[in-house]
């Protein structure tokens, strides 16, 4: 059965526009086309997210194995040195009258002596590989816009990844522990941003969102799995191997399995290639795309340009289309949005990364208390990802910074002593509980606030300062009492006021370009 729609453009075309011909093809842009023809969720987004999501558990391999690679391993007296067994440190006790349980293999910091005056040290190496991420995240944010594209810097990443991870097995000495630390920091922060975008760029507009914020069940999964592995290999040497051969086995397994994204390639001029993938996706999820319909950006989808050029000449002519921060921060739109989600993103990251910190202070199994901790962020991401498109992501980042906040709040007029010790770990947990689902929405979020020839130049600037709220979150661990809860709690709250100050995207499309977006900013202020 004809398409009417193609029946009457053809019948009204030569008397309303005789200037184009009855073989004009439809020009729509990527979310368009799959909300019409391609399908905006089905097989192969489910393939393709699954898949490409797999590389969040390896961000929280490489994260996380600092844990139980710098924790500080328990000791004893040796017979007869007449060292006090019941003493909390072994600060002043003679050398050789105490050691190590388990060996001085088991942990960088009995390998090394990272104890009483050198104990900085530990914080130190886990600073530097913060620091690592937040300039990683950066360049490959970059990268994976420009040349390298999304599935190259993907790539990438993973064999830095794995050579830099197996490589600080063999670490000397500290320093080189350190600099090996830093390198692989600095890949690892490319691994979440470019994984993030991939996954979520081939789903349409109104699937958008909840894909975006599954996927952190992928990095809570790997930090679960972590914790298995660690108890497997006691030593911290054999645990940086086991830990980094996932991602050569991502490499080879599951890599070839992933296609680069359709708005990556419409937006450097390869509409050929980015329409063959979206006839790929139409086919695997069951759809048909007419022959007719060829992408466009969206700044050219209400425009009349090029109509009567043949449909092949057109998948031909485009010429790439590159941003950056520059371009960023020229617009008075995006230059807002950035400083905002600079902002919130970062106050974010001091509060979860330093609630997280406070699990090595429960004096229980360590392997069971960071897998409970993994296990205890899943029901936040279900809950808002439930919410999130009733609610919006407005409202849902404004609740959950302040819900927070608040328990922060709360936590800090508990004293340590009876009942209310107890009182004081249930507002920890609630406040990491509301804060695993802030940064969980604001990963989608600051994806839908930029188009795509940007999108990760500005989420790898907003994964910037979010690592530089974890190089600082140890230091505000330190200042012991109930100053650290007061201090999230600050930062929770003004967080949230920031977030009032962000527009709303929901059901709002994903531009490509700077003009696209602010052309349709633009129209919907006109309404």
């Amino acid at each position: 059965m004809a398409d009417p729609r193609v029946v009457n453009s053809e019948l009204r075309s030569p008397l309303l526009e005789p200037g184009k011909k009855s073989s004009e093809p439809e020009k729509l842009c990527i979310d368009e086309m799959l909300r019409m023809y391609c399908g905006e969720f089905g097989w192969w987004q489910l393939k393709h997210f699954v898949l490409t999501s797999l590389a969040w558990a390896l961000e929280a391999f490489h994260t996380m194995v600092m844990i139980f690679a710098d924790r500080e391993p328990g000791w004893s007296c040796v017979s007869g040195s007449g060292c006090d067994a019941t003493a909390k440190t072994v600060c002043g006790f003679e050398p050789g009258s105490w050691e190590w349980t388990g060996g001085s293999s088991s942990s960088t910091i009995s390998e090394w002596g990272l104890v009483c005056g050198y104990k900085y040290k530990v914080g130190l190496a886990q600073a530097f590989f913060f620091g690592g991420c937040m300039i990683g995240a950066g360049i490959f944010g970059h990268l994976s816009d420009s040349k390298l594209g999304r599935k190259g810097s993907l790539t990438v990443v993973c064999i830095l990844n794995a050579l830099f991870g197996c490589l600080t097995a063999f670490s000397p000495n500290y320093w080189t522990y350190v600099l090996l630390r830093v390198l692989t920091g600095f890949s690892t922060g490319g691994v979440g941003l470019c994984a993030f975008v991939l996954a979520t760029e081939p789903v349409g507009p109104t699937k958008r969102g909840v894909a975006g914020m599954s996927t952190f069940y992928f990095f809570s999964t790997g930090i679960a799995l972590l914790s298995g592995i660690a108890y497997i290999f006691r030593s911290w040497r054999t645990l940086y191997i086991a830990s980094s051969i996932p991602s050569l086995l991502f490499l080879v397994i599951v890599l070839p399995f992933i296609s680069e994204s359709p708005r990556w390639y419409l937006v450097r001029g390869k509409v050929k290639e980015a329409m063959t993938l979206m006839h790929n996706i139409a086919k695997t999820n069951g759809k048909h795309l007419p022959d007719g319909v060829v992408l466009a950006l969206d700044e050219e989808t209400n425009k009349d340009s090029n109509y009567d050029q043949p449909c092949k000449e057109q998948l031909e002519i485009k010429e790439a289309i590159s941003g950056s921060l520059i371009d960023v921060i020229r617009s008075p739109i995006t230059r807002t949005r950035l400083v905002l989600a600079v902002a919130i993103n970062f106050l974010c990251s001091v509060v979860y990364y330093g609630l997280s910190l406070n699990v090595v202070n429960l004096e229980t199994n360590l392997y069971l208390n960071v897998l409970l901790n993994a296990v205890a962020e899943m029901p936040a991401f279900t809950i808002t990802a439930v919410l999130l498109d009733k609610f919006g992501r407005k409202p849902l980042a404004i609740g959950t910074l302040w819900f927070s906040g608040f328990f922060c709040f709360s936590g800090s007029l508990m004293t340590s002593v009876g009942i209310w010790k107890i009182v004081r770990m249930v507002c920890g947990i609630l406040g990491i509980f509301g804060m695993a689902g802030t940064y969980n929405l604001l990963f989608i979020y600051t994806a839908e606030l930029f188009p795509t020839v940007v999108r990760n130049a500005a989420l790898g600037c907003a994964t910037q300062a979010a690592q530089m709220g974890a190089i600082l979150a140890p230091f505000v661990v330190v200042l012991g009492g109930a100053l650290p809860f007061v201090v999230f709690g600050v930062c929770g709250t003004l967080g949230g006021i920031l977030a009032f100050y962000l527009p709303e995207t929901l059901d709002k499309p994903l531009y490509d370009t700077m003009g696209g977006m602010e052309d349709g900013e633009s129209a919907c202020r006109a309404v």
